[in-house]
């Protein structure tokens, strides 16, 4: 039981000097990653006309399967956004 304690606290130590270090350069960070999102967004193509944002029928862009480079943008954003998302939450908890 005392291990378990013992290494909790150290664990719980150690993330703290991480977040610590990490700190200070957490804004140019969240710079970075705002950027790389808004580029990653923007060079994804734009399947649908602007004609099914308003009712019309455009069954063709519902059934589009990335492939390729394409698909490794959609990937990237997701994955940037979710680390955007971390920082901005360690940002407050901060």
């Amino acid at each position: 039981m005392n291990a378990c304690l013992i290494t909790y606290f150290l664990l719980l130590s150690l993330g703290m000097n991480i977040i610590d270090s990490v700190l200070p350069a957490l804004p140019y960070i969240q710079i970075i990653l705002s950027v790389l999102l808004v580029a990653a967004i923007l060079l994804q193509q734009r399947g649908s006309s602007l004609g099914g944002a308003f009712g019309g029928d455009n069954f063709s862009s519902a059934f589009h399967k990335r492939r390729g480079a394409e698909l490794f943008l959609f990937k990237f954003s997701i994955g940037i956004s979710i680390l955007f998302v971390l920082s901005a939450f360690l940002n407050i908890l901060a």
